[in-house]
């Protein structure tokens, strides 16, 4: 029977778990309501990532959704490439978190097909293609609340690990070997997002500001090839805005494709190389920011503008 004393070298929560070095920059601690600030000097790059060859990363083809007499997405057709930010904007209701919602296996499509790095990704479930390498953030954040920072970002670290549950209660060699991986992983990314100070705390006890951040680590913890952010920026003021909008570059100059949703023109704007335009579930416009600011079909949209009026 397996000695019950917990083994410092896999349980996070034990005082006297292996040196990492020290978690902060000094001993001072952010007070509760004070946001932190992400430190993108941290290199988060992944060899397997920053290495992957140009060309289409994600292809939506043709999709189309309907549930029952309603439909959510209409012949929907773009692409994403290999290391670029692409901004997926619509009024409210346009479709845009429905279209992520079936490139992460959350709905089938009722025809057409995402391929990713040109493989269909068919009926596959939303772990398989988490698997994959396609990780995603949420519109309403989604934290487990009553666990640590560090540990909802171990929960993204354990999707690439190939040991289970006989050899964590053997505590084999590989097993351990994962589990320090993840650890340091995790601790990397807290850093990176400026919550390194903030490991041992409570999700839920954590500033707004915080815990979005805490979504994106938690997703890049996966290794994701593409990362999908369903409007980061949501709650935030513009100080917090320009900060993201250096994270998201950042993430980018590592070596990751991004695909943002977010109803703030200016970060998308800002930020973006491709902008794609969803209305009423169709695609009504494509191209680069500067095309899609003058472009009459948007400025119809978001403005109630008739497109064809002089």
């Amino acid at each position: 029977m397996p000695d019950p004393t917990p083994d410092p070298a896999v349980d996070p929560t034990m005082d006297t778990a292996p040196d990492r070095g020290p978690r902060v920059d000094d001993d001072t601690v952010l007070p509760p309501d004070e946001e932190a600030v992400p430190d993108t000097s941290v290199d988060i790059s992944i060899e397997e990532v920053a290495e992957l060859p140009p060309g289409k990363m994600l292809e939506v083809d043709d999709v189309t959704l309907r549930f029952g007499g309603v439909t959510a997405l209409d012949g929907v057709s773009f692409h994403i490439n290999t290391g670029e930010i692409l901004g997926l904007i619509g009024p409210n209701g346009a479709g845009k978190t429905t279209c992520f919602n079936v490139m992460t296996g959350v709905y089938q499509p009722t025809s057409g097909g995402v391929r990713f790095m040109g493989e269909p990704l068919g009926k596959r479930h939303k772990f398989q293609i988490t698997k994959l390498g396609i990780a995603r953030t949420f519109q309403n954040i989604r934290l487990f609340h009553n666990m640590t920072a560090l540990e909802n970002v171990l929960v993204g670290a354990d999707a690439h690990h190939s040991t289970g549950m006989g050899t964590a209660l053997l505590r084999l060699p590989k097993h351990h070997a994962e589990e320090n991986e993840g650890m340091d992983r995790a601790y990397e990314l807290l850093k990176f997002m400026g919550l390194d100070r903030r490991a041992d705390e409570l999700a839920r006890n954590l500033p707004y500001g915080d815990q979005r951040r805490l979504e994106i680590a938690r997703a890049l913890a996966t290794n994701p090839k593409l990362l999908c952010l369903d409007e980061p920026a949501a709650g935030f003021n513009p100080a917090e805005k320009a900060r993201l909008m250096e994270l998201i570059q950042t993430i980018r100059h590592q070596g990751y494709t991004v695909l943002l949703i977010e109803h703030d023109m200016k970060l998308v704007m800002g930020v973006t190389d491709r902008i794609v335009v969803l209305e009423f579930g169709k695609k009504i416009a494509e191209g680069l920011p500067a095309e899609i600011q003058d472009n009459p079909a948007v400025i119809a949209a978001y403005l109630g503008v008739d497109e064809d009026a002089s």
